[in-house]
């Protein structure tokens, strides 16, 4: 994925994990294992991005 594919990525699953820990708060959450596999995209594209990052300042 190029960059500007992981950070429109990234803001989709920040969204999708604002509206599932909405859905937590008011006991309406179906899949409660959908917060874990968002939270761990979230870090693994933060992690890409950073890496990225650092190699492109070498």
């Amino acid at each position: 994925m190029t960059d500007d594919q992981l950070a429109e990525q990234l803001g989709q699953l920040k969204r999708e994990a604002f509206n599932l820990r909405f859905q937590a708060a008011t006991s309406q959450l179906e899949k409660p294992s959908r917060v874990r596999e968002v939270r761990r995209t979230i870090a693994r594209i933060k992690t890409l991005q950073s890496e990225r990052t650092r190699s492109a300042a070498k």
